[in-house]
């Protein structure tokens, strides 16, 4: 079928992040940002069929999501000084340590307003759990509740909690992207929006020779290698964690350093990531559920939203850089992989470091903030 085909969905995605970067020169595009236009973009193509959705996904995605997206945080990292987490570590680990609370507040929150239990049973514990852990940290969590209570057996309920996360966690992806200039309308930071970032190792302004893309492909391809390796030889080191290690060692190297055209391919492959996030974002595979599907999102939404309004209050109070908590949110919501490509479009480059950080943090504490909540209800 010519629409499971790999290199024609390939050839869409290429073409819809071209769209994208030509829009976001547009008058109206340019507020948006490429992030945002292909997300949106590939949602709607996915939703009318145009190209594959979560519910008929094809291996290219899990590929992009397996391979492009870490080599992408790879090429990113080349670009980050040491220094970047000594400015902006400690705040953004508060701030994510922050959102993390808020997410469990929303859950409970969520489930006292909206008693989703009456609708989804017994059920509706381990989901509010399995929610917890995935906007905490991520999918990780999300399974690893998920296999503890074998809800991977109820079929259609656990298929609708995928596509409602994939659906809240795309649109939450539009909210943060939006959140900075909408909230500086009425509330300014305590910060210019652009910051000094002294130590910040910038992109070589040297364009790519083959000689760079040579060596750039080689260490992206090879760091990718050594850090599933090492994830297999020792389980309790998620690869990513080693993969961003290489990353920042390698960027602290001189000869990296002139390497030209790293940070040109990371952002491309990380607007491809994005291209996938808006594709899963599938609006019929919820409204299939009926009453059960209408459910679980008003309830994801909700716990999402209280987790947007009290991130926003308490990190407003506390150290009030909207860009910083929309990125400490977007790690929470859709993992560290997003909260980079955030960073990436708000061009913070102090924040690139911590915006993974936090993320693999999440990763850890996620499974535990999970089963607290399903111990809790």
């Amino acid at each position: 079928m010519l629409l499971q085909n790999p290199i024609y969905v390939a050839a869409v995605l290429a073409l819809l992040v071209l769209l994208a970067l030509y829009a976001e020169k547009t008058r109206w595009g340019k507020p948006l940002g490429a992030a945002l236009l292909v997300i949106v973009f590939t949602a709607i193509l996915a939703n009318l069929g145009v190209v594959p959705s979560a519910s008929n996904s094809i291996p290219l995605y899990d590929g992009i999501f397996s391979y492009l997206a870490p080599i992408a945080i790879f090429y990113l990292m080349l670009g980050v000084n040491l220094q970047a987490l000594k400015k902006a570590g400690g705040p953004m680990i508060g701030l994510f340590v922050l959102g993390s609370l808020a997410t469990v507040l929303g859950i409970l929150l969520g489930w006292y307003l909206l008693s989703p239990q009456t609708v989804l049973g017994e059920d509706g514990k381990i989901i509010a759990g399995m929610l917890t852990g995935t906007y905490t940290g991520g999918s990780i969590n999300f399974n690893a509740i998920a296999l503890e209570y074998e809800f991977q057996n109820r079929g259609v309920l656990y298929a609708g909690t995928i596509a409602v996360d994939n659906v809240i966690t795309t649109v939450w992806m539009v909210v943060t992207l939006a959140l900075p200039r909408l909230l500086r309308l009425f509330w300014k930071d305590k910060k210019p929006a652009s910051i000094n970032t002294a130590g910040v190792t910038e992109s070589p302004t040297e364009k790519a020779s083959l000689h760079s893309l040579g060596w750039l492909f080689f260490l992206g391809l090879g760091a990718l290698f050594i850090s599933e390796a090492i994830s297999e030889w020792f389980p309790a080191i998620p690869s990513i964690l080693t993969l961003t290690t290489l990353g920042i060692l390698l960027a602290q190297m001189p000869f990296v350093v002139r390497l030209g055209g790293a940070h040109t391919l990371g952002l491309y492959l990380m607007y491809v990531f994005l291209a996938v996030i808006g594709a899963y974002c599938e609006i019929e595979a919820v409204l299939s559920l009926k009453s059960l599907g209408i459910t679980l999102l008003l309830f994801t939404a909700l716990a999402v939203f209280i987790h947007g309004i009290l991130i926003v209050l308490f990190g407003g109070v506390v150290y009030r850089d909207w860009g910083m908590i929309a990125i400490a949110s977007q790690a929470n919501v859709g993992g560290g992989t997003s909260a980079l490509a955030l960073a990436e479009t708000f061009e913070r480059k102090e924040l690139v470091l911590p915006a993974i950080l936090v993320g693999t943090l999440g990763n850890a504490l996620g499974t535990y903030l999970g089963f607290l909540v399903i111990q809790l209800l």
